[in-house]
């Protein structure tokens, strides 16, 4: 028996790579993930650390982060990891955006089991000591959850290790074929070969994966702190979000949204700008997004989409912001739809995300993809 031999050998250590293994070290398999950086330093670790429920697609998304959701609370109370479980909360800023999300409580959530709350009036305004009184309404999604990724993943990594997954990294994958994977630590042999490598589409079966006809998605990002400290428990988002949202964005009331952007502010249409902000342990906010699609991420960010992303964010906390850190976030899009699972060879399946969803759904579907393979 050689000394690499494992059941299930997975290419990538994001988390899509760990939530493979997880599942498969749940199952009793033995595992081993190769992951070609020192630690992981591509979309799970440069993203808002969000896993949402509220705001995903009806369907398969749905029951996908629906269970995800689970997932982590499990995950973290084995692992250790710090998560919030108070929810999200988007805010209203406009009549359009309040109308829609009036329509979504009263229908689609009611009737899909969206746990959600409609915040007005008293409520709203005793939301952290009134800081964001001057809205209209607030949703708060009670499903969704909130994670550092900077600390969770390597967290995550330690705990699996702790389960016996081995782990390799520095070790870059040149090659795949059935059974076995040539690397830069020399040969691995596996029983099934997971390839979870993220917006690399070039270094393995990039002719396979070409079919899917993917495409990658550059983020502007920022880290700021407020100028009156902010004890931020909650994910935030605006009612811009429920234009880029499968939950709210083919509900009728959505094109008065659009049509409110065309007329304000295109610019944000144009740059794909719709706001995000997550708490990070320091007390700090994540801030971001913009999107900007194509085969290859443009090494350079524009001031100008960085100073819509901060008056968004000053405009909803009503307070002003200071830089930390600036970073692009880049991850695969685009694909044929929200991921592919394709099966190369009865030995080789790559799985990949075409959205930038991986944190909401990844748990639920490495449990899926596992439970399918074996």
């Amino acid at each position: 028996m050689s000394q690499h031999e494992c059941d299930l050998l997975v290419v990538g250590a994001g988390i899509l790579g760990l939530a493979h293994a997880w599942a498969a070290v749940r199952r009793g398999l033995r595992v081993r993930v190769i992951e070609r950086s020192h630690t992981p330093l591509g979309a799970s670790i440069r993203n808002f650390g969000q896993a949402l429920v509220t705001g995903q697609a009806p369907g398969n998304m749905l029951e996908l982060a629906q269970r995800s959701q689970r997932l982590w609370a499990e995950l973290a109370g084995a692992a250790g990891l710090s998560l919030l479980q108070r929810g999200s909360l988007l805010f209203a800023r406009t009549p359009a955006e309040e109308a829609l999300l009036d329509a979504f409580c009263a229908g689609r959530a009611r009737e899909l089991g969206y746990r959600v709350e409609l915040l007005r009036g008293a409520a709203l305004d005793h939301l952290y000591q009134g800081r964001f009184a001057h809205h209209r309404a607030a949703l708060h999604g009670l499903d969704d959850q909130q994670l550092y990724s900077r600390a969770a993943l390597p967290q995550i990594v330690e705990f699996l290790r702790g389960l016996g997954v081995e782990f390799h990294f520095s070790t870059l994958v040149r090659d795949v074929t059935p059974g076995a994977a040539l690397t830069t630590a020399g040969r691995f042999t596996a029983g099934h070969i997971l390839v979870c490598s993220g917006h690399d589409y070039q270094t393995l079966l990039a002719e396979q994966l070409a079919t899917l006809e993917p495409q990658v998605c550059r983020l502007q990002m920022l880290r700021a702190r407020c100028t009156r400290p902010l004890d931020l428990q909650h994910a935030v988002l605006t009612g811009l979000s429920c234009v880029h949202y499968g939950a709210f964005a083919d509900l009728p009331e959505a094109a008065a949204i659009r049509a409110e952007i065309r007329q304000q502010q295109p610019e944000l249409a144009t740059l794909g700008i719709h706001l995000l902000m997550s708490p990070t342990p320091q007390g700090d906010l994540i801030i971001g997004d913009s999107h900007d699609y194509g085969s290859d991420a443009s090494p350079f960010n524009a001031e100008h989409v960085d100073r819509l992303l901060l008056e968004l964010a000053e405009q909803t906390l009503g307070d002003r912001l200071e830089v930390l850190e600036r970073w692009q976030g880049v991850y695969g899009a685009r694909g044929p739809g929200p991921y592919s699972v394709l099966e190369v060879d009865p030995q080789i399946t790559a799985v990949l995300m075409h959205t930038g969803l991986g944190m909401s759904i990844g748990l639920a579907l490495g449990e899926r993809t596992i439970a399918e393979l074996f």
